[in-house]
Protein backbone atom coordinates (compact mmCIF):
# COMPACT_ATOMS: atom_id res chain seq x y z
CA UNK A 1 0.00 0.00 0.00
CA UNK A 2 1.50 3.24 -0.76
CA UNK A 3 1.49 5.79 1.47
CA UNK A 4 0.14 8.99 0.97
CA UNK A 5 2.73 11.74 1.09
CA UNK A 6 1.28 15.16 2.52
CA UNK A 7 0.50 17.64 0.58
CA UNK A 8 2.54 21.55 0.37
CA UNK A 9 0.23 24.33 -0.24
CA UNK A 10 1.76 26.87 -2.63
CA UNK A 11 3.47 29.73 -1.10
CA UNK A 12 1.97 33.57 -0.84
CA UNK A 13 4.89 35.31 -3.93
CA UNK A 14 5.78 38.52 -4.10
CA UNK A 15 6.21 40.22 -7.26
CA UNK A 16 10.03 39.21 -7.75
CA UNK A 17 9.07 35.52 -7.86
CA UNK A 18 6.42 36.29 -10.33
CA UNK A 19 8.40 38.12 -12.98
CA UNK A 20 8.42 36.47 -16.06
CA UNK A 21 12.15 36.39 -16.04
CA UNK A 22 12.04 34.73 -13.05
CA UNK A 23 9.60 32.28 -13.71
CA UNK A 24 11.92 31.58 -16.95
CA UNK A 25 14.87 30.90 -14.65
CA UNK A 26 13.13 28.52 -12.34
CA UNK A 27 12.06 26.19 -15.08
CA UNK A 28 15.57 24.89 -16.01
CA UNK A 29 16.22 23.93 -12.67
CA UNK A 30 17.99 20.38 -12.56
CA UNK A 31 15.84 18.22 -10.25
CA UNK A 32 17.31 16.98 -7.04
CA UNK A 33 16.71 14.13 -5.01
CA UNK A 34 19.27 14.80 -1.98
CA UNK A 35 19.57 18.07 -0.94
CA UNK A 36 21.31 19.90 2.25
CA UNK A 37 18.94 22.83 3.74
CA UNK A 38 20.67 25.53 5.46
CA UNK A 39 19.09 28.11 7.67
CA UNK A 40 20.97 30.62 8.69
CA UNK A 41 18.67 32.78 11.26
CA UNK A 42 19.87 36.09 12.97
CA UNK A 43 18.10 38.56 14.90
CA UNK A 44 16.86 40.56 12.27
CA UNK A 45 16.26 38.27 9.44
CA UNK A 46 15.92 34.43 8.57
CA UNK A 47 17.81 33.17 5.08
CA UNK A 48 17.39 29.72 3.92
CA UNK A 49 19.56 27.89 0.89
CA UNK A 50 19.04 25.11 -0.38
CA UNK A 51 22.47 23.13 -2.37
CA UNK A 52 22.82 20.17 -3.73
CA UNK A 53 25.35 17.53 -2.10
CA UNK A 54 27.97 19.12 -3.97
CA UNK A 55 27.03 22.42 -2.67
CA UNK A 56 26.00 24.18 -5.20
CA UNK A 57 22.82 26.46 -4.98
CA UNK A 58 19.33 25.21 -6.17
CA UNK A 59 16.88 27.74 -4.42
CA UNK A 60 17.28 30.06 -1.83
CA UNK A 61 14.56 32.62 -0.11
CA UNK A 62 14.99 34.93 2.78
CA UNK A 63 12.22 36.54 5.26
CA UNK A 64 13.17 40.19 3.40
CA UNK A 65 12.86 38.84 0.01
CA UNK A 66 9.34 37.03 1.35
CA UNK A 67 7.84 40.72 1.56
CA UNK A 68 8.52 41.01 4.95
CA UNK A 69 10.17 44.69 5.76
CA UNK A 70 11.70 46.35 8.88
CA UNK A 71 11.11 44.35 12.52
CA UNK A 72 8.88 42.03 10.71
CA UNK A 73 11.65 40.50 9.27
CA UNK A 74 13.25 38.72 12.43
CA UNK A 75 9.48 36.89 13.59
CA UNK A 76 9.11 33.07 13.22
CA UNK A 77 6.03 33.49 10.92
CA UNK A 78 8.72 35.50 8.86
CA UNK A 79 10.99 32.66 8.64
CA UNK A 80 7.78 30.08 8.42
CA UNK A 81 6.88 31.56 4.53
CA UNK A 82 10.51 32.29 3.98
CA UNK A 83 11.27 28.76 4.14
CA UNK A 84 8.37 27.45 2.58
CA UNK A 85 9.22 29.34 -0.59
CA UNK A 86 12.56 28.10 -0.33
CA UNK A 87 11.70 25.14 -0.35
CA UNK A 88 8.35 24.79 -2.60
CA UNK A 89 9.80 23.99 -5.82
CA UNK A 90 11.74 21.65 -4.86
CA UNK A 91 9.07 19.45 -3.36
CA UNK A 92 7.27 19.72 -6.21
CA UNK A 93 9.82 18.37 -7.75
CA UNK A 94 9.88 15.27 -5.80
CA UNK A 95 13.05 16.03 -3.27
CA UNK A 96 12.80 13.21 -1.36
CA UNK A 97 15.70 13.47 1.27
CA UNK A 98 17.62 16.03 3.16
CA UNK A 99 19.97 17.31 5.83
CA UNK A 100 19.43 20.24 7.45
CA UNK A 101 22.42 23.00 8.86
CA UNK A 102 21.00 25.69 11.72
CA UNK A 103 23.21 28.97 12.24
CA UNK A 104 22.52 31.52 14.54
CA UNK A 105 20.20 31.86 17.46
CA UNK A 106 17.08 33.85 16.44
CA UNK A 107 13.48 33.66 16.55
CA UNK A 108 13.00 32.33 13.41
CA UNK A 109 15.09 29.09 13.91
CA UNK A 110 12.18 27.04 15.10
CA UNK A 111 9.75 27.99 12.69
CA UNK A 112 11.90 26.78 9.51
CA UNK A 113 12.81 23.89 10.95
CA UNK A 114 9.07 23.14 12.04
CA UNK A 115 8.16 24.40 8.25
CA UNK A 116 10.99 21.98 6.89
CA UNK A 117 9.63 18.79 8.82
CA UNK A 118 6.20 19.90 8.09
CA UNK A 119 7.21 19.66 3.99
CA UNK A 120 7.42 15.77 3.59
CA UNK A 121 11.13 15.82 3.24
CA UNK A 122 12.64 13.15 5.05
CA UNK A 123 15.89 14.67 6.86
CA UNK A 124 18.79 12.57 7.23
CA UNK A 125 20.08 14.77 10.20
CA UNK A 126 19.88 18.04 11.78
CA UNK A 127 23.12 20.00 12.76
CA UNK A 128 23.85 22.76 14.61
CA UNK A 129 26.96 24.83 12.70
CA UNK A 130 26.57 27.86 14.48
CA UNK A 131 29.78 29.79 15.09
CA UNK A 132 31.23 29.40 19.05
CA UNK A 133 34.55 31.21 20.05
CA UNK A 134 36.55 29.25 21.66
CA UNK A 135 37.64 32.69 24.24
CA UNK A 136 37.56 34.76 20.66
CA UNK A 137 38.74 37.86 21.16
CA UNK A 138 40.43 40.28 23.45
CA UNK A 139 37.78 42.75 25.31
CA UNK A 140 37.93 45.98 25.34
CA UNK A 141 40.20 47.53 28.59
CA UNK A 142 38.10 48.71 31.53
CA UNK A 143 36.70 51.66 31.66
CA UNK A 144 37.79 54.30 33.88
CA UNK A 145 35.78 56.99 35.75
Amino acid sequence: MKKARPRINPPRMNRLLTSRRYRLLRKNVRKIRNGVIHIQASINNTIITVTDLGGQVVSWDSAGTSGFKGPKRGTPYAAQIATKNAIYVLVKQSMKRAEVMIKGAGPGRDAALRTVVRSGVKLNFIRDVTPIPHNGCRPPKRRRL
